[in-house]
């Protein structure tokens, strides 16, 4: 066996656990940040549904507002950018 063909094997199985989705690659990374945007919504959610019934402090639904604001914003920002890509990518010639 040839010797580049020994290190494209090493590398090819070195690189593997890369493509693995349960190792925590890039489906791993969205699927986490889709939760934590999730867990925000939801908790601010549900300050806004206690402070309606008077139990929450005002301070922490401000706060809890503003991060489901900053969540919310980070979203539509990242869906436009998304867009602009794949319309960008229709644009190329074939």
């Amino acid at each position: 066996m040839d010797i580049n063909a020994i290190s494209a094997v090493q590398k090819y199985a070195a690189s593997k656990p890369a493509t693995d989705p349960a190792a925590g690659g890039p489906g791993g990374v969205l699927g986490n940040v889709a939760m934590d945007f999730a867990e925000t919504l939801a908790r601010g959610e549900n300050t806004s549904k206690t402070a309606m019934i008077g139990d929450a402090d005002p301070h922490a639904l401000v706060q809890a507002l503003a991060q489901t604001e900053l969540a919310v914003e980070t979203a539509v920002t990242v869906r436009n950018k998304v867009v602009e890509a794949y319309q960008e990518i229709l644009r190329m010639p074939v």
